[in-house]
């Protein structure tokens, strides 16, 4: 559904990013991307919605395609309007809307506005928190509440392919858990594509059928999460279980598996 081939993100005209970064999203798939702070995982997930521009950053190598329409060039509203939906880092909401409102903003796009009711039922079957404030200003919800309200809202878009970004970022372990168990469910039952972007590891590699990990704008190591798991720079840079003094970068790391294609 997506790929993503040798790209190459500048911002200001000198700030090198996206070094050569290449991945692939099959469709109906959850596929993780891993990595630190500053590893360029947001930069990506902007430079496939078009994003780029106001941050003063461009595409200037390579191509992205979706469903084997190049898209780098394209501005944001028309992805949107291909399928493509990205749920920000740090819950953003309209604050000053509705819970509902929110909602039916994230339909803005469809034409078939006799299904919309229909979808604020599915949203509210998935996030039964929302339902109960449905008419509740969006600013007063918890954290936890309003990430469910950027993903709710995503889902009125009805998207392809669903990017989100850092849904873990500053909630309590077991909403984080409550929101990946969602994020798997919408997957299977919608057979919504899905590319997620996170630093937490365990949990990603949970419910991921497909992982790349990102180190300082490249992609350095990537497989299936089994496999990844049993990897024992894995294992201690990001899982932390091993008996080290220190942890490891992967510029450190001098032998991993050749970057393998999907095979579906």
């Amino acid at each position: 559904m997506l790929t993503l081939n040798n790209v190459e993100v500048i911002y200001n005209g000198v700030i090198l990013v996206l070094k050569g970064l290449s991945l692939e999203v099959p469709k109906g798939k959850i596929v993780g991307l891993l990595g630190s702070n500053g590893a360029g995982k947001s930069t990506t997930l902007k430079a496939i919605s078009g994003l780029l521009k106001p941050e003063d950053g461009e595409v200037t190598d390579g191509s992205i395609e979706f469903e084997g329409v190049p898209i780098h060039q394209r501005d944001a509203a028309e992805i949107v309007r291909m399928g493509i939906f990205q749920v920000m880092e740090g819950r953003r909401v309209f604050e000053h809307l509705t819970v509902e409102e929110n909602l039916i903003a994230g339909a803005y796009t469809r034409q078939d506005r006799a299904a919309i009711s229909d979808d604020l039922d599915m949203v509210y079957s998935y996030f039964a928190p929302l339902k109960a404030r449905r008419n509740q200003t969006a600013g007063y919800l918890s954290g936890g509440e309003q990430q469910m309200l950027a993903i709710g809202r995503a889902l009125m878009a009805r998207p392809k392919l669903m990017m989100l970004d850092e849904p873990s970022l500053g909630l309590a372990p077991l909403l984080v858990r409550e929101i990946f168990h969602i994020i798997q469910r919408i997957n299977q039952e919608h057979g919504t594509t899905i590319l997620l972007v996170e630093q937490n590891a365990n949990l990603t590699l949970n419910v991921a059928d497909y992982a790349y990990i990102m180190e300082n704008g490249r992609i350095v190591l990537d497989g299936l999460p089994a496999d990844l798991r049993q990897n024992a720079d894995v294992r201690e840079f990001y899982l932390g279980l091993t008996e080290v003094g220190r942890r490891k970068s992967y510029r450190d790391v001098k032998h991993y598996k050749r970057r393998k294609r999907w095979l579906s």
